[in-house]
């Protein structure tokens, strides 16, 4: 499938329940000008003898394994380095393509539009049984925006309003720096970060992609061993001082702070020992200084959080 306008990537470990069902999403795309790409990272459950029949049944179907695992973000990395499309779209292997005109309707925004680098749709949150839970929309109408304003809304919301890696698709060659191995749970909302200081962001409103919710996410995984702790600080380190960025120099240090003060609260509740998490606070901010801001934090933090609402951002 060399020269192929998409390539479908699936990086995949261990979800060999989920997996048929996601590449039946792909394969029943009305548009078909793409490869698909399943890279799994050496599972050890049934995802090999699911996956393999699909290679026999259409020639687009590439199929890997690891003889290792890599690791999450690795993996994605390799999809991106064997990837032979010009625009690359992945889905993970516990998600899906919500409509037969996903892949289509993002093609053809990217096609119409040299300036935008990441292209979003809605997506519905379902569950095991692949069912809808909510279909979530996080801005208010399909349109085109300037990517660095992106980047500031994402900024001041605190959050990830764009999406997980399932439900974007962007031009390979602007990705081609790959994702960056020492974040561990923002990951994707950083790639988003750089291919949106390279062009501008596209926004369908219809839910073409499903995100399934489940406990063995690797989300739930980061969050579980307390491995994403410093990736907000990478964030902020790596972006903060952008001269795009628009946000006061009073507002940088109170989102640094407020996570600080997440990872205290981590303490308080026993799931990291006090020593850990003053050496994290000392090493971004500075103890003392995280003691005399916290009066002055509780005051602030319900009031910027009023704002953000009654301005639409939360």
């Amino acid at each position: 499938m060399a020269n192929c306008k998409v390539s479908v990537c699936i990086p995949t470990y261990n979800y060999g329940s989920y997996i048929a069902e996601t590449i039946e999403s792909v394969l029943s795309q009305n548009f078909t000008d793409f490869e698909l790409l399943i890279i799994d990272d050496n599972s050890t459950d049934s995802t090999v003898s699911v996956v393999e029949p699909y290679t026999h049944r259409d020639p687009r179907v590439r199929f890997i394994v690891n003889p290792k695992n890599l690791g999450m973000v690795e993996n994605w990395n390799y999809c991106l380095e064997q990837a032979q499309g010009e625009y690359i779209k992945y889905v993970f292997g516990d998600d899906l393509l919500a409509s037969p005109e996903a892949l289509g309707r993002m093609v053809a925004v990217l096609d119409a539009d040299s300036s935008v680098s990441l292209v979003c749709s809605a997506r519905n949150f379902i569950n095991d049984r692949s069912e809808i839970i909510k279909i979530v929309s996080r801005f208010e109408k399909t349109g085109i925006l300037p990517g660095t304003d992106v980047i500031n809304h994402c900024l001041i919301k605190q959050g990830n309003p764009i999406g997980e890696p399932s439900v974007v698709m962007f031009r390979k060659s602007q990705a081609s720096r790959g994702f960056l191995v020492h974040y561990r749970q923002i990951v994707d909302l950083e790639m988003w970060f750089h291919l949106l200081e390279q062009g501008a962001f596209a926004y369908i409103s219809e839910p073409l992609c499903a995100f399934r919710i489940h406990d063995r996410q690797q989300t739930v995984k980061n969050r579980e061993n307390l491995s994403d702790l410093n990736d907000v600080f990478y964030l902020l380190d790596d972006y903060m001082q952008k001269e795009y960025i628009t946000l006061s120099s009073f507002m940088k240090k109170y989102m640094k702070y407020d996570h600080l003060y997440e990872i205290w609260k981590l303490y308080k509740k026993k799931k990291l020992r006090r020593e850990a998490a003053v050496e994290i606070i000392n090493s971004n901010f500075s103890f003392l200084q995280f003691r005399c801001w916290y009066p002055f934090y509780k005051v602030f933090k319900p009031c910027f959080k009023l704002y953000k609402k009654i301005c639409r951002i939360a």
